[in-house]
């Protein structure tokens, strides 16, 4: 009898829960400051949405523990739709591999709602080097002595993962020189300070001006935002390595709700002034998969992040 009670029980809470939903605005937690690619996604996203859910979409910016503290405030928030979390997914993937002490389980304590979109990994050497394209570089990393430098985002981030995993597969070897975020780590490189790294395509305004040397991307298919620029995996077939974002909300949220969330994203996402949009102000491309197939590509990254990091033995704290 308890059981049945209790399954009427949550019936009903599922029930009223879509009645409601959204009963009041929506808060979308974003883990860095405003400007960034999940900040801008979250604010195109989230302004088409609100149209067709009927409330506001707040977007909170809290940049604190690299995201972590974020991710634990949405796991811990009633699973009613109204907070959700966006993430990189470095944050769902690499973070519980680097961190001694996770809030959270990632894979556990929250719901992929919905994939939003990916962006390219853009290797760039310092224009002063030799190199003319992505063959020459790794020959003259290969002939280097002492090994050149590179730089990343800092120990466990995913620039400096995506180089190692280049690094195993070419055969050459290079120092790594981690900075304090992105930024610091491509001012490295333009100054030849340092002689590579891998960066988003946020990096596109440098490499115009020719204060970086792009040599190839890192996706699985060419950029719109540098078609002349070859994959990695043109050279090396079945390398791919790119950055995605998603949104997720805490565990255990009513399949109506996320149905209803479901729905509205990939609306807002197959929408031509929002793809327009995010190309525009992030070379941001769309991507939309199915909850399975979204769920298989956090399951792929979390194991495939995991074992190079404990090869390498990479810890952030």
């Amino acid at each position: 009898m308890k059981k049945i009670a209790l399954l009427l029980g949550l019936a009903v809470f599922a029930g009223a829960a879509l009645a409601q939903f959204p009963s009041r605005p929506i808060h979308v937690l974003v883990t860095i400051p405003p400007g960034g690619a999940p900040d801008i996604v979250a604010r195109v996203v989230g302004e088409k949405i609100s149209h067709t859910l009927g409330q506001p979409v707040v977007v909170d910016n809290k940049p604190a523990a690299n995201g972590n503290a974020a991710a634990q405030e949405v796991a811990r928030a009633a699973p009613d739709g109204h907070t959700l979390l966006l993430a990189a997914d470095s944050l769902i993937t690499i973070n519980p591999h680097v961190y001694s002490k996770m809030p959270i389980d990632t894979l556990k304590d929250l719901t992929p709602v919905s994939s939003l979109v990916s962006n390219q990994f853009v290797l760039s050497i310092d224009p002063k080097l030799p190199p003319k394209d992505f063959k020459e570089f790794i020959e003259y990393a290969k002939k280097a002595n002492p090994p050149l430098a590179y730089a990343s985002g800092g120990n466990g981030s995913q620039h400096q993962l995506t180089m190692e995993m280049l690094k195993e597969r070419a055969g050459f070897d290079m120092v790594h020189v981690p900075y304090k975020g992105g930024a610091p780590a491509t001012a490295a490189t333009m100054s030849g300070e340092v002689a590579a790294l891998f960066s988003g395509t946020s990096s596109a305004p440098q490499i115009k001006a020719g204060r970086l040397h792009a040599l190839a991307v890192a996706g699985g298919k060419r950029s719109p935002t540098f078609p002349d620029l070859p994959t990695i995996g043109e050279f090396y077939p079945g390398f791919e390595n790119s950055i995605w974002l998603g949104l997720f909300g805490p565990a255990s949220m009513p399949e109506e709700v996320l149905n209803r969330l479901r729905t509205e994203v990939r609306k807002a996402l197959e929408a031509p002034d929002v793809k327009s949009s995010l190309m525009g102000k992030g070379s941001l491309e769309t991507l939309i998969l199915s909850p399975e197939d979204f769920e298989k590509l956090i399951r792929r990254d979390y194991d495939k992040y995991g074992q190079l990091i404990k090869k390498l033995g990479v810890k952030a704290d």
